[in-house]
């Protein structure tokens, strides 16, 4: 029907907005996030731009049933703004109609969230996780910049660098904090000249070689004053050049894998993928007796309760989530009552009396 496209473009034409928005948003986040790292000198580039990319897939399971959420709201808000959803009523369409228009176009909205949830996210988090482990692979002191403080390493170690001599690849007047000794619960401190890294292409360990170092110990307790060595040449192992294995990550398990799982955070990772499509489609009916308001609030006038519901939404799924990862939740119900929560808002919006639209009218 031509009322039914009508409608359904209404809804269209904000959801494409405010998806860009909410992904220029998120982006700009990740961008301010992982660019810092790479203007340091701890990633290249290219890699920084594939991370923050796959954030933004990462996070499109979240927006993009939040912008359908919001366009719903925007959209139909619009037409009772400039009475057309007065005269739509008088003329036979029923709210009915309007939440079945609603949700055939939820459904594709939804479809394309489950391949991103089950299948499209958590392949974006292996990568995510892969190229995050290069980058550490590839390290490189003369990449860092003069001037701060890193943390470098595997435990507790800091280096800081006065300056960098790019021509001879070397840098210059490194300091280096190590709090790795616990056994004999000490401080080490490294003063060094000059510093450069080699590679052991045997082993494909990492190594920084200091020159004319100072090194000084300290007791962590212990009336101990400590000691002061020096020596021309210190060096530091660092990790393998080579990329290790990564540890297993939940988020970033096949779904087939999740579903024989029997542990308590596969469950509510699940659970949580299984639960987005689903999430989409209450979202999107949700707006539709929520986006009704008086002419003259305007069409944005529920949008600021739109993005309430959205927050607690969110939170009340993180808090199911953890519970079920804690074991403090059992499988069943899981996180499925926060769908629950939404199924139920639905219901109670749909009959609550002040929606006069949506009470049946006596025919006489």
């Amino acid at each position: 029907m031509i009322i039914n496209r009508y409608l359904m473009l209404e809804i269209i034409k904000p959801l494409t907005g405010m998806l860009a928005i909410l992904v220029t948003i998120f982006a700009a986040y990740s961008t301010s996030r992982y660019l810092a790292e790479a203007m340091y000198g701890l990633m290249s580039v290219s890699t920084t731009i594939m991370l923050i990319l796959l954030k933004v897939v990462i996070a499109l399971e979240v927006l993009l049933p939040s912008s359908l959420f919001l366009s719903v709201i925007v959209g139909l808000g619009r037409l009772y703004k400039d009475s057309e959803m007065t005269a739509l009523y008088a003329s036979g369409v029923g709210p009915r109609q309007v939440l079945a228009v609603v949700f055939v176009l939820s459904l594709p909205v939804a479809l394309l969230v489950a391949s991103l949830s089950l299948a499209v996210r958590p392949w974006a988090y292996e990568r995510f996780f892969w190229l995050r482990a290069q980058a550490k692979a590839e390290f490189d002191v003369t990449r860092l910049k003069a001037g701060k403080f890193y943390d470098i390493g595997e435990g507790n170690q800091v280096i800081f660098i006065e300056k960098i001599d790019h021509e001879r690849n070397r840098a210059e007047g490194v300091f280096l904090q190590k709090d790795q000794n616990e056994e004999k619960d000490l401080l080490e401190f490294i003063y060094a000249k000059e510093a450069h890294q080699t590679l052991d292409r045997t082993t494909g360990q990492q190594n920084i070689i200091f020159r004319d170092v100072c090194l000084y110990e300290f007791p962590r307790t212990g009336p101990w004053p400590g000691r002061a060595m020096e020596t021309s040449e210190y060096k530091l192992s660092l990790w393998p050049k080579k990329i290790t294995p990564i540890e297993y990550k939940t988020k970033a398990a096949a779904t087939m894998h999740l579903a024989r799982s029997g542990d308590p955070s596969d469950i509510a990772e699940l659970q949580c993928r299984c639960s987005a499509p689903l999430s989409t489609i209450l979202l999107a009916l949700i707006g539709v007796p929520l986006s009704r308001a008086n002419p003259r609030e305007g069409k944005h006038a529920k949008v600021a309760t739109a993005l309430l519901i959205c927050a607690l939404y969110n939170g009340f799924g993180t808090l199911a989530k953890l519970g079920v990862e804690q074991s403090v939740v059992p499988p069943f119900p899981g996180i499925w009552w926060v769908q629950g929560l939404l199924a139920g808002g639905l219901l109670v919006l749909l009959q609550n009396p002040s929606q006069q639209c949506w009470t049946p009218r006596r025919r006489h």
